[in-house]
């Protein structure tokens, strides 16, 4: 596969951006080789500034639920980028986007848009410790919850592919003030409550984790956080920037049948566009400026080229409830196509998935949380990798991400992913 155009223009990224990306799992150092560089995508498919096309299964990290370059969505950005990219002042829009957000998801009375997941989440522990008055979180190893300070200690994604647990720049303070504990570990978590009792403002996770792989919470594992915030007035915050109406339109609670105080969104809302979103129940929203003391504000909270996008994608879900049955419906042909591949070739592996979220991990054991995800054999993930994206299959670049499938996926796609899988385990 001919890549010269990619391996010149990341040469040239690197005397301009710290480490030729501006994300730093693109930079392909936990599998190593030159980042592709895309040019462009369309339905199911991405295509590279050499001429090559790869099946995707990143999907932007998530948000592309109905493919790339989905025609009505590029339709409604065209038609509304005439009248100005930006404002800086209220538009009926996001009332409008306010309102389906509501409508989708029943326990948010009120949301409030931002720019991104990290600002989304950065934002939602603000509110939880002003609502709470207490100063201390809980996250959990290997959830990612973006970039914010209290967020990186011990996390997930880009943190974990990179190997870096101490984070220069993070403050002994705000170290000390965020409690970890493993993922699917109640009892690791009634033990930091009850050490730090009246001290902890929220708990916040991936209700369902994609930042280490695809992790599921185990039976009983969120309704017993529910319990225990419940208990000791913790404010439970779902990160559903990766399964909010990804997994169904009401998201992971809807799934799980446990809801949240507060959820934050990300780029779904945006149909893969720069945004984010918290919110959760009136009483707690109330404390967000300008209604209260807690302060949050953005020149681009709410751009209208954003809401119109995710209005429209987001109307499109909530009006075809049956995509969700589909896309599960795809994602369970290739877990079991892969899993006949993988059992085939005769060495340790797990499949983990939900949904249209899925991941395999080169393990002995289950995948059930950070150091089980670590522990696997991820040089072998890197060469499975390349393997695979030599077979025109584009693979999230990191063992420690879930894949996402998106619906412009057909059969055939899925057919060709597991035949190269097939192949690909020879080089193993």
């Amino acid at each position: 596969m001919n890549i010269s155009n990619s391996k010149a223009l990341f040469s040239r990224a690197q005397e301009s951006i710290p480490g030729g990306v501006n994300s730093p799992v693109r930079a392909f150092k936990s599998v190593g080789g030159t980042p592709i560089f895309m040019q462009k995508a369309k339905g199911a498919y991405l295509y590279d500034v050499d001429g090559n096309q790869y099946i995707d299964y990143i999907a932007s990290w998530g948000p592309m639920i109905l493919g790339h370059a989905y025609e009505p969505v590029i339709k409604a950005i065209q038609e509304y980028a005439v009248y100005s990219t930006s404002y800086g002042a209220p538009t009926e829009l996001e009332i409008k986007m306010a309102e389906l957000i509501k409508s989708m998801v029943p326990n948010v009375d009120l949301i409030r848009m931002v720019s991104s997941g990290t600002e989304a989440c950065m934002s939602a522990i603000r509110v939880a410790r002003g609502y709470t008055g207490r100063n201390k979180i809980i996250k959990f190893e290997g959830c990612y919850h973006g970039h914010a300070d209290s967020f990186l200690v011990k996390a997930g994604s880009g943190v974990a592919t990179f190997n870096i647990q101490a984070v220069p720049g993070v403050t002994a303070g705000v170290s000390a003030d965020t409690l970890t504990c493993a993922y699917n570990n109640l009892a690791g978590v009634e033990e930091l409550v009850d050490t730090h009792r009246g001290e902890i403002a929220a708990i916040i996770i991936e209700p369902v984790a994609g930042n280490m792989g695809c992790i599921l919470p185990a039976p009983g594992f969120i309704e017993g956080l529910r319990k225990l915030c419940d208990q000791e007035g913790i404010l439970l915050i779902f990160d559903e920037v990766m399964t909010g109406f990804r997994l169904a339109p009401g998201g992971a609670q809807e799934v799980l049948k446990v809801d949240a105080d507060l959820v934050t969104y990300g780029k779904v809302i945006g149909a893969g566009m720069p945004v984010g979103a918290f919110g959760g129940r009136k009483e707690i929203m109330q404390v967000v400026s300008p209604l209260g003391s807690v302060y949050q504000a953005g020149t681009l909270s709410g751009n209208p080229i954003a809401m119109i996008a995710g209005y429209t994608l987001l109307t499109e879900l909530k009006n075809n409830p049956g995509i969700y049955k589909e896309l599960e419906e795809k994602t369970l042909y290739l877990k079991n196509g892969l899993d006949t591949a993988l059992s085939a070739w005769g060495q340790p592996y797990v499949i983990n998935q939900l949904g249209s979220m899925i991941s395999i991990h080169f393990s002995e054991h289950p995948v059930t949380d950070f150091t089980t995800a670590a522990a696997a054999n991820n040089a072998r993930f890197a060469t499975y990798f390349h393997a695979m994206l030599n077979r025109g299959i584009y693979l999230p670049p990191s063992a420690f991400e879930s894949w996402f499938l998106n619906n412009a996926l057909t059969k055939e796609d899925l057919d060709k992913t597991i035949q190269a899988t097939e192949a690909s385990l020879t080089n193993l």
